[in-house]
């Protein structure tokens, strides 16, 4: 797992969710063990504390980076995977589907469609240091979903990952046409609720736009004329009420927490806290008030015996510098994340999901897509003018964050190989 940053000041109702543990307790005796007891005694309690320990980095409903699953093949002891350390792999057997026989691909996203001529970028696996993510048959994961919904909500990211989902799930259905956006609307950034239903599996899955997961409101009154909207970090956003309900829920944000984003995109932008601005409060304060407005939001609304959970943590581009205009998609992935795997971001969502009351799994990508570079869209878009570095191509990185969700779904629900 990696180090958790230092944590922000918190309220004292924050402090009290706040998970706590504490060591065994030892019941006394009255009269005095011999030392040989005690020898044995503390042998006895050391091997109980280790079975243990090793149980409670096991469980899949820790509040935490998903571990994976128990492995014993590495070296001959059993342990416990984690499937975000590790490595690139070339594999023959990717990629998972086609892009250009898969109608719900943004075409800004099939970059081998849009004129991309390598295709090393395709045939890239990940592997965790110590076991390997399971391949599934897509009928099995097509079954398990039978008469469930599951949904994406965040920004464009969010939006490749279930544009991705569907396309792997579309390979294993034999009558394509069962397979339909449910308002009729074509794949676009510009909708911000899209659903695609699996008419023979009688299942959904569906994305809502919502870049910063609160509430982006407009002019409030009494205000200095430079404020023209506001970020409410207190209030979830006004579409999070059909969120609910859901069996399995992926989040992301952070794309849009960034100076030019926030603040050209939506020209005048403060951050608001109930009815008071909050005029020189920096971003990452801000990302942490939103982030626990969230995750009280999941604490008190979302059943999580019904619903899996799911926080994608921060997604890192490869720009060649800091106006975003020089952008060098390389033709393997880099052998140095050269410091992209680090995120406040990340560490934020870490920090916050580690004092929730309740079971929420963090997908913590950044590392292993920080190797990517050679896997954005860049100049194979869909005619836009300027190049690419924070997109991805599909196939391609998004199909192993989806493989993770599968591995997370196999080893608490049975799911079959």
């Amino acid at each position: 797992m990696p180090e958790m940053m230092d944590s922000f000041n918190r309220t004292a109702s924050f402090n009290r969710r706040a998970l706590s543990f504490s060591s065994p307790r030892v019941h006394r005796r009255r009269w005095g063990p011999s030392p040989f007891l005690v020898f044995v005694g503390f042998l006895v309690f050391c091997f109980f504390k280790f079975i243990a320990s090793g149980y409670i980095n096991a469980s899949p409903s820790s509040n935490q980076a998903f571990d994976g699953y128990s492995d014993s093949s590495s070296n001959g002891s059993l342990g416990v995977c984690d499937v975000f350390e590790g490595s690139w792999v070339q594999d023959d057997n990717y990629p998972l589907y086609n892009a250009s026989e898969c109608p719900f691909v943004e075409q800004g996203f099939n970059c081998l469609g849009n004129g991309r001529m390598d295709k090393d970028y395709l045939k890239w696996r990940w592997k965790p240091r110590n076991c390997d993510i399971p391949r599934f048959n897509v009928q099995n994961v097509l079954e398990h979903l039978r008469g469930k919904r599951v949904v994406f909500v965040g920004d464009s990211m969010s939006r490749t990952q279930w544009e991705s989902l569907i396309c792997f799930l579309m390979t294993g259905v034999e009558d394509k046409k069962d397979v339909y956006e449910v308002n009729g609307n074509q794949i676009t950034k510009r909708i911000r609720f899209l659903g695609v239903r699996f008419s023979s599996f009688n299942f959904t899955v569906e994305f809502f736009r919502s870049v910063f997961l609160v509430q982006h409101g407009w002019v409030p009154k009494n205000v200095p004329r430079r404020v023209r909207s506001t970020l409410k970090l207190d209030k979830l956003d006004n579409n999070s009420r059909v969120w609910v309900n859901s069996d399995i829920l992926i989040f992301n944000t952070g794309q849009w927490w960034v100076p030019g984003k926030l603040f050209e995109t939506f020209v005048g932008c403060y951050f608001q806290v109930g009815g008071s601005l909050k005029l020189g409060m920096s971003i990452p304060t801000a990302f942490r008030l939103a982030l626990g407005t969230w995750a009280s939001w999941i604490e008190t609304t979302i059943d999580t015996n019904r619903t899996q959970v799911f926080f994608r943590t921060f997604e890192p581009s490869h720009w060649g510098n800091e106006t975003h205009r020089h952008c060098n998609v390389t033709l393997h992935p880099m052998s140095d994340t050269k410091g992209g795997d680090k995120s406040i971001f990340s560490d934020t969502i870490l920090e916050v999901v580690k004092h929730m009351t309740v079971p929420v799994t963090v997908l913590h990508v950044t590392s292993m897509s920080a190797f990517r570079s050679d896997a954005h869209v860049g100049t194979w878009s869909d005619g836009q003018p300027v190049s690419d570095c924070s997109h991805w191509c599909l196939p391609g990185v998004p199909d192993v964050w989806n493989e993770i969700v599968l591995s997370h779904m196999l080893t608490n629900h049975g799911l079959s190989r």
